[in-house]
């Protein structure tokens, strides 16, 4: 546990899931754990277990300002960056509407840049670093009615890969994560955002049968 005591790791959507178990083992190792976490009870978990619970919206720039000033005044350093928030919304491309289209690339990958580039500065001071995105097997694949989605987290590979290439000089690692379906809502919120959406009449059909491949209709 020593050897990890001064490593410092800002963690973005820790309230469940991948980031909420990372963040514990992490903690359990002798990291120091900055967490964004927008579950009150996830905050309290994590503030128990020594983390630092932060606020962080994605989507607004003095937010992250905040969070990545309050790290290196208070640690010095940022040794990891855990880009692990993201967001989804599924129907089919005629249907969604492109405000929500535009907020799961705000999410998925213009925030995550956004908090990317407040962290490079400090990671090339020090001369070290890892960054870690959390991509998708979406990223590799695509499917009916998850074009947005998709389209996201197929743009963070290869921003991720020209990412790579650029810092890898300066001692800062990239690293991509493709998990597949987690049990975290995220299928829950699929649903719904399915369900919601107002049917031009076209695609019922399509829906339906995703639904049923969810165990949702």
């Amino acid at each position: 546990m020593l050897k990890h005591m001064n490593k410092v790791v800002l963690i973005t959507g820790a309230s469940s899931g991948i980031g909420l178990a990372t963040a514990k083992k992490l903690l359990g190792e002798g990291y120091t754990v900055y967490a964004s976490a927008r579950s009150d009870d996830s905050a309290a978990e994590l503030q128990n277990l020594g983390g630092i619970p932060l606020r962080i919206e994605m989507t607004e720039e003095d937010a992250m300002v905040d969070a990545v000033n309050r790290i290196i005044e208070e640690q010095g350093r940022i040794d990891v960056l855990f880009n692990n928030a993201g967001h989804g919304f599924y129907g089919p491309i005629e249907e969604v509407p492109l405000a929500e289209a535009r907020r799961v690339l705000e999410v998925n990958l213009f925030g995550l840049a956004r908090l990317t580039q407040l962290v490079l500065p400090h990671m090339r001071k020090q001369g070290s670093g890892t960054i870690i995105n959390t991509s998708s097997i979406g990223g590799k694949v695509y499917t009916p009615i998850g074009a947005w989605y998709h389209a996201s987290k197929h743009a963070l590979e290869g921003w991720s890969d020209c990412l790579r290439l650029e810092v890898r000089s300066l001692g800062i690692n990239v690293v991509i994560v493709e998990p597949g379906i987690i049990h975290t809502g995220f299928n829950e919120r699929m649903v719904s955002t399915i369900k919601e959406l107002t049917s031009s009449g076209g695609y019922d059909w399509l829906k339906t049968a995703v639904l049923k491949t969810l165990d949702a209709d």
